[in-house]
């Protein structure tokens, strides 16, 4: 079946990032000029995906606000002759976007699972926005591509240091073919020297719709939560599953290392400022050295 809805766990409280988030939605960051959750969405509107389906919590309304028609900015800049091109894609169609309350903090698996009733029977896509994944085409879009190829269920599986896998879900991996890699199994944030291998799980999501079946009953895992790994390595041999390198860049914008990072590197690019910032970064370089 063709995937045509994505979650999106917006739910979380960005702590890591207060205060500046005491306010506002840690998804609402922007990159540059537009917010996390705008490129997400964006990643899977190149994908084909039709239904957003935002996994949301308390204090989170700024996101639906911002997939809103923002009538009176629309309206003053039209007054004042001024384009609104740079709000396109902030407005979904009507009817695109579902917005499902997660009451408790419970974990990632808790989230998609109270997104249950809107996926019903059809596999599905998940989209974390703080892993944000820059390339074209986008990690969604190359994920779909994967499916298409051999379905069952596909995550996307990066190489990091080995130090690195306790803060991660990571792959038993099979066989490689290509940017395909086998799955014979998952662990989630394993201790330090136990990890089957670098591969971890980053972000992007595409599952059968049984894993809610998996997630109904899931208790809590590491760190206290319902964790998604623990329910897919229950698909592991009953369906298909691979690991689908993402042929990109990634920056950990849960992190404010990765966030930074996140915004020199677009900003760089960006042909009304990249000479600038190029140049000014190879002066602030010099000092701090």
């Amino acid at each position: 079946m063709k995937i045509r809805k994505a979650v999106f766990p917006v739910a979380g409280l960005g702590t890591r990032f207060l205060p500046a988030t005491k306010a506002v939605p840690k998804e609402m960051l922007p990159v540059v000029d537009r917010p996390l959750i705008q490129y997400a969405v964006d990643e899977a509107i190149e994908a084909g995906i039709e239904t957003m389906v935002f996994v949301n919590g308390r204090g989170k309304a700024a996101i639906e606000d911002h997939f809103d028609m923002a009538y009176e900015l629309e309206r003053t800049q039209a007054d004042r002759g001024k384009s609104v091109a740079a709000l396109a894609g902030s407005r979904l169609t009507p009817g695109d976007a579902v917005f499902v309350r997660q009451q408790e903090p419970r974990g990632l698996g808790h989230a998609i699972w109270c997104a249950r009733h809107v996926i019903g029977d059809e596999p599905f896509a998940i989209i974390l926005p703080d892993e944000f994944m820059v390339g074209s085409p986008g990690c969604l879009k190359q994920m779909v591509d994967a499916y298409e190829q051999v379905g069952g269920n596909l995550i996307c599986a990066l190489e990091v240091p080995m130090a690195e896998t306790p803060s991660y879900g990571v792959l038993d991996p099979g066989l490689r073919d290509g940017a395909l890699t086998e799955v014979r199994g998952l662990v989630e944030k394993p201790k330090a020297g136990t990890a089957p291998s670098n591969l971890i799980v980053a972000g992007r999501y595409i599952l059968q719709p049984e894993i809610m079946e998996y997630l109904a009953t899931q208790e809590a895992g590491a760190g206290g939560e319902v964790q998604l790994t623990d329910s897919m390595a229950k698909l592991i041999g009953q369906q298909p599953f691979h690991g689908v390198t993402f042929a990109g860049e990634r920056y950990d914008c849960g992190s404010k290392l990765g966030f930074a990072q996140a915004n020199f590197a677009l900003a760089c690019r960006d042909a009304g400022m990249g000479d600038d910032l190029r140049s000014w970064a190879k002066t602030i370089l010099k000092t701090a050295s």
